[in-house]
């Protein structure tokens, strides 16, 4: 029976996919190549990082940026994949263990949210990464079922908990119900409780709640939220619904879980003045240590200590993440972690 692993297990690296001239990064490439680049440097504080580069000029570039940077050679794997952008949480692989401790990647299906983007290229990144042998000999499953990492979170004791309309869609899944759902995310990633959210939505987010960006395991008995003060803000009606059914939630043993709410940062806009979804819920969990995203708020400061005071025994390491905002997502979205027992190559 395949298990997966809450993000706080011990990880074997960090995938990214670098941006390039060709995503939606390109009219603020530096800016956002800055971020990738301090992002990739704390990551390898604490292990390795797994970094999918468009082509072989692309590789260089970012070997010698990074190399410009400090990160040691021996903390990267670089390789190569054509892709469409840089969402790695929605277009990586995600890693289960096996019964007897090995690991093995399920290579769900990526359509871009619901086919609001073009991601024919990223969709087939899981695949590419395999045949060209960076997995090394970790078996890859494929499933037709559209999933993105961002939309599940797991405490990994068996449960999984999701904004439902995230997965039971049409424009996702079509045909496919809540059971149907249900009993393939059951077979992949050995899930025995669903417990699905209704509510929770930011202004400006084109994935349509993905629970990374809403609420977050940080142990099996404790999640984290994002909450709004503001009864004027428009998120406000959604997170304190989305708080409700949190409070109604019970764990394995039949117990409240721990709610520990985090701060809505003030609204950020773009250059059109649309709002942009900025949460401090989009942390990342690493070996040793956890990455937040900031975004030069006063808020700042109440997360960062919300999050070292639930994870005690690890550094709380902030980034920067204003640029990344920009194009709707945040530093989880951009990264996804992959299980100590992976077995990685170098690429050739």
């Amino acid at each position: 029976m395949p298990r997966l692993p809450a993000e706080w297990e011990p990880q074997a690296a960090v995938m990214l996919t670098w941006p390039h001239t060709e995503t939606d990064w390109a009219d603020q490439l530096p800016a956002v190549e800055r971020v990738y680049a301090d992002l990739a440097a704390q990551i390898a504080r604490f292990e390795p990082v797994l970094i999918v580069c468009r082509d072989g000029a692309h590789r260089a570039e970012i070997a010698e940026r990074l190399h410009a940077a400090g990160v040691p050679a021996a903390r990267l794997l670089l390789a190569q994949a054509p892709s469409n952008d840089t969402w790695a949480r929605d277009h990586g692989p995600i890693g289960v263990l096996d019964d007897d401790g090995r690991a093995r990647l399920i290579d769900f299906r990526f359509n871009g949210w619901g086919g609001k983007f073009r991601a024919d290229l990223d969709d087939a990144i899981t695949a590419s990464l395999h045949r060209s042998g960076v997995f090394g000999d970790t078996p890859v499953a494929a499933s037709r079922l559209v999933l993105e990492g961002g939309a599940i979170e797991s405490d990994g004791a068996g449960t999984l908990l999701a904004v439902e309309r995230t997965l039971v869609d049409d424009r996702r899944n079509p045909a496919w119900d809540r059971a149907e759902v249900e009993t393939e995310i059951a077979r992949l990633l050995g899930i025995r409780r669903f417990l699905w959210l209704r509510h929770g939505a930011l202004t400006g987010d084109d994935t349509d709640g993905h629970i990374d960006t809403l609420v977050r395991f940080c142990a099996p008995d404790t999640l984290c939220y994002v909450r709004c003060e503001d009864p004027t803000d428009p998120d406000h009606a959604e997170l304190a619904a989305m708080e409700l059914e949190l409070r109604a939630l019970r764990t394995a043993s039949g117990n409240p879980y721990r709610l520990v709410p985090l701060p809505h940062p003030a609204p950020l806009y773009d250059s059109d003045a649309r709002r942009l979804p900025a949460t401090y819920a989009n942390f990342l969990v690493i070996n040793r240590a956890v990455l937040l995203p900031v975004y030069g708020d006063t808020a700042d400061r109440l997360a960062a200590e919300r999050l070292a005071g639930l994870f005690p025994d690890r550094e709380l390491v902030p980034i920067d993440c204003r640029a990344l905002i920009r194009q709707g997502g945040s530093l989880h979205c951009i990264s996804m972690q992959l299980p100590e027992a992976l077995g990685l190559n170098a690429p050739p």
